[in-house]
């Protein structure tokens, strides 16, 4: 869902840039840019805890 977010503002600043405005645009980039990152580190957390934890939860 972020990287749907990330590029929905990407492309929102796409838009504005073509239509010169740069205020909008250069919100948009900076959102974008951080909704990716944050779905980046978001991954490859579920990669290495899925890596280390393969069993599953443990149920007492």
């Amino acid at each position: 869902m972020l990287l749907y977010w990330a590029a929905v503002f990407f492309v929102i600043a796409i838009v504005a840039g073509l239509f010169g405005f740069s205020g909008v645009e250069h919100g948009a980039v900076d959102i974008s840019k951080t909704l990716f990152f944050v779905f980046v580190v978001l991954f490859l957390l579920a990669l290495i805890s899925g890596v280390f934890f393969v069993g599953g939860p443990v149920v007492a």
